[in-house]
């Protein structure tokens, strides 16, 4: 009898405890806003300034939000080129930003463009998903190039990964890790008059930049000499930014162009393989800029195109100062961009036929001599002429 009262008494007391573990519900987790922080470039000057980085949040919060933040050297190094700095950022209640300044070291040193870090830890009240911004510091007493300077761009965007740059910072010959030189005189399609070469005179690298440079004079048959580089088997890309800055040589009949193929070419041939002209210039309208898309079927003696112009303005030229060319590449779109300024976008939709602009691309760069396009040179068009590139730089995202 008291066994079986013990367990009457026990019995409840299990149920009311099996009943409050099915009953209770975990409280649903905080939804936090997502923090970021940018990259950002400076010119150095010749007087100690602050670079400016932003701290932002996807989306405003009720309470305050704090990052722990600290700066570490690449190539720039602490007290001399930047000043080293800890501390902590405060985005208040209801805002999305909050912004870091950290001091540059000025000089008169001409010296090549240099790195450092701003690193975030410890959010509080914030998921953190890019913690590392790039701080650049653009040496601009190293700007000694001729003709002039002009326009540049940062060497790392937020969300993407540098994955290939030519900077040609290597004086002498072209790098053969790169690129390679196509040869010859066959008119390439367009009744042209140069002969390319390899020659160390035609293309090199000198004071930061690759200069390729195209002559008048008799060449294996040809009566003008240029070059003509291609990175295909070495540097081919699906996708991405690509940044290209250069200075472009102008005349009547001169053809300069920075311009991609599809790898695929040696299989189904021009245009089936895709063309993606992120730069042409022709040297009697030295003020205007061509981004072109080509493609179509092989054998049709013709490609399928689309594409648009983009001009200075005032009569500038291209000739007098640097400006960077640019595409933003992703899958089934293509945007061209002059000094960061969008003006034609591709997409399948405006592509009659096949669109082979998903597949990887290699890239070229030359100067032509006379053409159906251009035409051909004439008593005003002097020699030699020169394209300088500065840099080349893939970006993909993250």
């Amino acid at each position: 009898m008291l066994k079986r009262i013990v367990h009457l008494l026990i019995l409840p007391l299990s149920l009311m405890l099996v009943s409050c573990d099915n009953g209770t519900v975990d409280p649903e987790p905080e939804v936090l806003p997502k923090m970021n922080v940018s990259s950002a470039t400076f010119f150095e000057g010749d007087v100690n300034k602050e670079i400016t980085f932003s701290i932002t949040i996807s989306e405003t919060h009720d309470k305050e939000v704090r990052v722990t933040y600290t700066t570490q050297e690449i190539t720039a190094g602490e007290e001399m080129d930047f000043v080293a700095a800890t501390g902590t950022a405060v985005i208040p209640a209801g805002e999305r930003e909050a912004k870091v300044n950290i001091e540059i070291v000025a000089d008169t040193l001409k010296e090549q463009d240099e790195e450092f870090k701003l690193v975030l830890s410890d959010p509080v009240q914030a998921e953190l998903v890019i913690s590392e911004g790039i701080g650049t510091i653009r040496n601009d007493d190293s700007f000694v190039f001729i003709p002039a300077d002009g326009y540049i761009t940062p060497t790392n965007y937020v969300g993407y990964d540098r994955v290939w740059a030519d900077e040609f910072d290597e004086p002498g010959a072209v790098n053969s890790a790169n690129w390679t030189h196509e040869l010859g005189a066959s008119g390439w399609g367009n009744e042209e008059l140069q002969y390319y070469t390899d020659r160390t005179d035609n293309s090199y690298v000198e004071d930061g930049r690759l200069v390729i440079e195209a002559k008048k004079e008799s060449f294996d048959g040809a009566p003008y000499t240029s070059a003509r580089l291609i990175s295909a088997n070495k540097q081919t890309f699906a996708f991405g930014r690509v940044d290209i800055r250069a200075i472009l040589p102008e005349g009547q009949g001169i053809w300069p162009a920075l311009w991609m193929l599809g790898t695929n070419i040696g299989t189904v041939g021009w245009p089936a393989c895709g063309e993606i002209d992120i730069m042409e210039l022709v040297g009697h309208e030295p003020g205007t800029v061509h981004g072109t898309a080509h493609w179509g079927p092989q054998g049709q003696g013709f490609s399928n195109f689309k594409g648009a112009s983009k001009s200075l303005l005032g009569g500038e030229k291209f000739s007098e100062e640097y400006h960077v060319f640019s595409i933003e590449w992703e899958s089934n779109s293509i945007t061209w961009f002059m000094d960061d300024e969008p003006y034609f976008n591709l997409t399948p939709s405006t592509v009659n036929g096949a669109y082979p602009f998903n597949a990887p691309f290699f890239f070229i760069f030359n100067i032509a001599v006379g053409g159906r396009w251009p035409g051909y040179p004439d008593g005003t068009t002097q020699f030699p002429q020169k394209m300088y590139v500065d840099y080349i730089r893939v970006f993909q995202k993250k």
